[in-house]
């Protein structure tokens, strides 16, 4: 029997072999050209998402310094690839932002970058451009005058601090901490030991301010703290902080005393110790210090009007001396009592007997602050916001803090730039 081959069948499925290779030919020019394309259009969207975050950034410094905060936008857009062209890209600025949660709010600086970025194979497939949206929105702060740390009487600056050494916030012994009118805030972040409570230390606050932790707390007895559990994690502040310190000085005017009324006048003091001996009233005014503050066992000190500038040196004060100082109530140096610029790392030790009192701000954002005495019970009391690098506090004592912002200074805080989108 003779068989003879079907070649009819043969070319017939070798042609449908060929087309359905063109077919898959054509699928993979497809996902490769929307593969490359898609890959650009995610640089060009990431791109537009930097420049849009620079130009609002650039917007919101520059309205803070008084220039064009529009023209610096646009250029910096620019400088980044996308120069408002109405063609490739459009660059919109907007105040107050048009949509989202600062729309309406002038503080806020929003920035629109749309880019159409032409295809170089999805355009056979009849996609001729990608077009994405980027949006930025920045926030410029103005400075604004009122009390450092707002809600705060007791405040320790030091971003990093140690459990052995270096301590943010401790507090032992028998010694108590009575705060009113505001809270203590430590700003340091270490997550075992920024704010310690040893032995009998306790810490009151007797009203609805807060203990406020940037790190950890290590607490030895819970039930000596008020309000517990404490406040931790929190956000912390920068260092040096974000205020415009004092300008307070003494210019050429030199400090002299009246032997025969043990009183001093104000202006600059660079021979020896302050006060000197004798002396046991301060006239009101500017005190700039370049040795010690030292009042010791027995003595007596008051004045009021008065500011103590300590260019240099450090400040100890006894537990048996008696202090009766207060700030200014008027003019620029207002409610501050004692300041120790950021330069000068100096000790202050605050104490006093149980009928003195310090009314004004205590400011030593460089120092170590040791809070040693001056009971309560009858009627010796830190009408002050006290604010240093380290704080301690210890002895035996009742100790009270009784802040009231009309009492203490205010200053500007520092413009600020924020990116929030």
């Amino acid at each position: 029997m003779i068989y003879k081959k079907n070649t009819r069948q043969k070319i017939s499925e070798n042609g449908q072999a060929i087309v359905l290779i063109v077919f898959a030919i054509i699928g993979l020019i497809g996902v490769s050209a929307l593969s490359i394309d898609g890959v650009n259009a995610f640089i060009d969207s990431r791109r537009a998402d930097t420049a849009a975050s620079a130009a609002a950034l650039t917007a919101a410094l520059t309205r803070i310094e008084g220039g064009n905060w529009r023209a610096a936008a646009l250029a910096t857009a620019a400088a980044n690839g996308y120069d408002n062209n109405g063609v490739s890209n459009t660059v919109e600025l907007n105040t107050p932002p048009l949509s989202g949660p600062y729309a309406g709010n002038s503080e806020y600086i929003e920035v629109i970058i749309t880019s159409h970025m032409p295809t170089s194979f999805a355009v056979v497939l009849g996609i001729p451009a990608i077009t994405s949206t980027a949006v930025a929105v920045s926030q410029s702060k103005p400075a604004v005058m009122g009390e450092m740390f707002p809600g705060y009487a007791l405040v320790s600056l030091a971003p990093k601090t140690k459990c052995e050494r270096q301590k943010g916030f401790w507090i032992h012994s028998e010694a108590t901490i009575n705060l009113i009118g505001g809270g203590l805030f430590v700003n340091s972040n270490n997550p075992a030991c920024a704010f310690q409570s040893f032995g009998s230390g306790s810490v009151r606050v007797r009203d609805a301010s807060r203990i406020s932790v940037v790190g950890g707390a290590d607490i030895q007895k819970p039930k000596l703290i008020t309000p517990y559990p404490i406040e931790t994690g929190i956000a912390p502040i920068p260092y040096p902080p974000p205020y415009k310190m004092p300008r307070a000085g003494c210019g050429s005017k030199i400090a002299t005393v009246d032997e025969s009324t043990g009183t001093m006048t104000a202006g600059n003091w660079e021979d020896g110790d302050f006060p000197p001996e004798g002396v046991t009233t301060l006239d009101g005014g500017v005190y700039c210090i370049q040795g010690d503050f030292i009042v010791g066992a027995g003595q007596v000190l008051q004045g009021g009007g008065v500011v103590i500038v300590m260019e240099d040196g450090n400040i100890k004060i006894n537990g048996n001396a008696q202090v009766d100082l207060s700030a200014p109530k008027s003019g620029p140096n207002a409610g501050l009592l004692i300041y120790m610029p950021i330069g000068n790392h100096g000790v202050i030790f605050l104490n006093g007997n149980d009928e003195s009192n310090y009314m004004g701000t205590i400011l030593a954002p460089g120092a170590d602050l040791y809070i040693n005495g001056m009971d309560s019970l009858r009627g010796a009391a830190y009408h002050s916001q006290i604010i240093a690098y380290y704080i301690e506090v210890d002895g035996t004592d009742n100790i009270e803090i009784n802040y009231k912002d009309e009492q203490n200074w205010d200053t500007l805080s520092m413009p600020e730039v924020v990116l929030v989108k």
